[in-house]
């Protein structure tokens, strides 16, 4: 027999056995299914996605039996998402790296989900795992989220329709001395306690808070003035108090342990020092300040004014009709918000036209905004308190985390006019307005 007669004959058997084999996969299949027995269905995938500082959906929704999570980094620093008490956990991924995490086929119920990297849980980013009866079903819509475009415009309309609603609580109201020493010392007492705050409508939160409320009142001076702080810690952490883009001596600093001692539960400790120039400052936790900050524990401290640039003047911006802080927030148990508070319980500012509404930007979040009034154009006078030589018109206002801009606003075009983030996710999506976002309403 020739060679070529053996190769014929090898591959002749080879394609024997595979066809056989085929034969045979398709009996045991048809065996199986004639017995009632059905093929396992693949793991359900859920897509996660994680950013400074959360993770989306807050609420991960998978139904019973095999499952697993598609996690995708979507921030600019290294994240990671666990399920402790699955034992699952994806590694450190870098920015656009993605994972499948499998979570095996768990049990009915709800699990915490967190990034464990070191602080990144406390300034948000956790989540809920609901398994079983409560989560979605294989393809399906979660549940409470919009089925059809009809469906998604009554949601959005009926949380914008819902704006200004009420909640319990307002900060960053103006505070007045306690008293005046004989020196003409303004004495403020300053008290940071364990508060639950109230968000938006319903959602209560854990916070950490001066004088109880979020942001803390603004502790305003006038150039010269002496002022004494005298804080009380009834929190149940030690903590400090640090005067942000305020002018003191390095003993007044509060970082503590180099300018003083922490400030223990139960403990005090008094700041003194002079107003020695104009100041758009913050006053906010420099002890556990990844916690203590995003929870509540900051307000801001201003100094004198900002003056009005002379160019601007003939434009008709002759004086300040309105002041207002905007503090903005993305993290800890506060989360997405302004002055305290998340759309739909942000509060709305009101002019007439030709008024003059001066803002005050100040970022104690972990993360940049861009802050975006549909109008009027703003024009920034001062940054970090710091009056420019020369305004700089703006209708978006990119506020870096610790950053202040003084913003000049004149009322023209009368109207609604609303007033966001322009990081999208933080104000809008397929439920409606949420997050960072209110309303100018400008009157005739």
């Amino acid at each position: 027999m020739s060679n070529d007669d053996r190769s014929v004959l090898n591959w002749s058997a080879f394609a024997v056995a595979i066809a056989a084999l085929g034969i045979g996969l398709f009996a045991l299949g048809n065996a199986d299914a004639s017995a009632g027995g059905a093929r396992p269905n693949p793991a359900v995938v859920v897509e996660v996605t994680l950013t400074e500082w959360g993770v989306s959906p807050a609420m991960i929704e998978v139904p019973s039996g095999a499952s697993r999570l598609l996690v995708t980094n979507a921030g600019s620093m290294v994240h990671s998402l666990s399920v402790p008490a699955l034992s699952a956990t994806t590694p450190d991924l870098a920015p656009g790296e993605s994972f499948e995490l499998n979570l095996g086929s768990p049990a009915d119920g709800e699990y915490d989900a967190l990034c464990e990297l070191a602080g990144h849980a406390a300034s948000g980013m956790t989540a809920m795992l609901m398994v079983g009866s409560t989560g979605a079903a294989p393809g399906g819509t979660p549940p409470g989220a919009p089925t059809d475009w009809q469906a998604m415009d009554a949601m959005m309309e009926e949380v914008a329709l819902a704006f200004p609603a009420a909640t319990q609580g307002v900060g960053g109201g103006l505070m007045e001395p306690t008293s005046v020493d004989p020196d003409g010392t303004k004495v403020f007492e300053v008290v940071a306690q364990n508060i639950t705050w109230e968000v938006k409508p319903g959602v209560l939160v854990e916070a950490m808070a001066y004088n109880g409320v979020v942001p803390a009142p603004e502790i305003h001076l006038e150039v010269g003035d002496k002022v004494r702080l005298e804080l009380t810690n009834e929190m149940d952490e030690s903590t400090s108090i640090h005067f942000h883009g305020i002018r003191v001596p390095n003993a007044m600093d509060g970082v503590d342990p180099y300018t003083q001692p922490a400030v223990p539960p139960g403990g005090t400790f008094s700041y003194e020092f002079t107003a020695l120039e104009a100041a758009v400052g913050i006053y906010h936790s420099h002890h556990n300040a990844q916690t203590q900050v995003p929870n509540g524990l900051f307000g801001a401290f201003t100094i004198g004014e900002m003056p009005i640039p002379v160019s601007l003047q003939a434009k008709g911006f002759t004086q300040v009709d309105q002041r207002v802080n905007m503090v903005l927030n993305d993290a800890g148990t506060i989360g997405l918000s302004l002055n305290g508070k998340s759309f739909p319980a942000t509060a709305p500012y009101t002019m007439k036209v030709g008024e003059v509404m001066q803002v005050n930007y100040l970022n104690e979040g972990l993360m940049a905004h861009p802050m975006h009034l549909h109008q009027p154009v703003g024009w920034v006078i001062a940054k970090d308190g710091v009056p420019l030589e020369v305004p700089m018109p703006s209708d978006t206002i990119n506020v870096a985390p610790g950053e202040r801009f003084t913003v000049l606003y004149r009322a023209v075009d009368p109207g609604v006019w609303a007033w966001h983030c322009h990081i999208l996710n933080h104000a809008e999506g397929p439920e409606g307005m949420f997050g960072m976002v209110t309303a100018l309403i400008v009157e005739p």
